[in-house]
């Protein structure tokens, strides 16, 4: 905690910015679920336990390999029929509380760096935002053919780097970050899910150590997600209690688990394992898309 407050003290703009979440994550708990805790005695707990297991492994994917728990979680509310908007709103609730948890242990084990967090944080915020307001306004089904074929070529290029004796070097003054950072957090809000796809993949793909691109995507991944949230509930005028609250603490007991997992992997290894995953993904998505 001292060195949060250190680092804090050197850095008002992290000040203000925790400051400001912190209020807003309040705020929107109290609005989501003040209605929400008048039914808890008549919450579904079968389904409870159900989507405990699912933020658990959603969770455990996402804190390891840095992606893929608002798309598998959004996938699975789709599936059993709850609209586009409502499902990335629930998903993107459970996701500040799990980003939070799984941010907070990469950033005690020292995955977090703070210099590239500051590039992502504000365009991906703003992208986030935006994602949240037109999936909640048109079809966000349209564009996800165009974010499967993305995403099929950062795989590629994950996997292509597995077998490159050549090292690449990270560039971390590149001025295409802030952009990046935008593009995943609009892609991230209308899929319900894509932030560590799109962010955390593509700086494996430049060369980043994959401790710190994913650790440091999963951090700032905290306030996007707070941001798509907070925007879909402007729309979203009630929350399910069952699901959002086992996405909630599956994922948060699984947060610590996975942060581990990404100290001590082999980075080879590692990023055999996010390549396959994001070509996987993107194939799914795609065939979803087309349907």
């Amino acid at each position: 905690m001292e060195k949060v407050i250190i680092k804090l003290k050197e850095e008002p703009l992290w000040s203000a910015f925790f400051a400001f979440c912190f209020v807003l994550v309040i705020l929107i708990s109290f609005k989501s679920f003040s209605g929400a805790i008048d039914g808890f005695a008549g919450m579904d707990y079968e389904m409870f336990f159900w989507f405990l297991l699912v933020g658990f492994v959603a969770q455990t994917i996402d804190g390891a390999l840095g992606m893929a728990y608002g798309v598998s979680s959004n996938s699975i509310l789709l599936g059993i029929g709850i609209p586009p908007a409502v499902a990335s709103a629930w998903v993107h609730f459970a996701q500040v509380f799990t980003s939070l948890a799984s941010g907070f242990s990469h950033w005690r084990l020292g995955n977090v760096q703070w210099s590239l967090a500051k590039k992502l944080l504000i365009p991906g915020v703003v992208g986030a935002i935006l994602g949240a307001y037109f999936l909640s306004n048109i079809d966000g089904n349209a564009i996800k053919p165009f974010i499967a074929a993305y995403l099929l070529l950062m795989g590629l290029i994950i996997l292509s780097k597995v077998i490159r004796r050549k090292k690449r070097e990270f560039n971390a003054q590149s001025r295409s970050l802030p952009y990046l950072a935008g593009v995943g957090g609009f892609a991230d809000a209308i899929g319900g899910g894509g932030w560590g796809p799109i962010v955390n993949s593509t700086l494996l793909g430049k060369g980043h150590v994959p401790r710190f691109a994913i650790g440091t995507g999963n951090f700032v991944e905290i306030f996007v997600s707070l941001a798509s949230a907070s925007t879909f509930l402007f729309f979203v005028k009630e929350l399910s209690l069952a699901p959002v609250l086992g996405l909630i603490l599956g994922g948060v007991m699984a947060a610590p688990f996975a942060a581990r997992i990404v100290k001590v992997i082999n980075p080879r290894v590692l990023l055999t394992l996010v390549g396959l995953l994001v070509i996987i993904l993107s194939i799914r998505t795609f065939y979803l898309a087309v349907q």
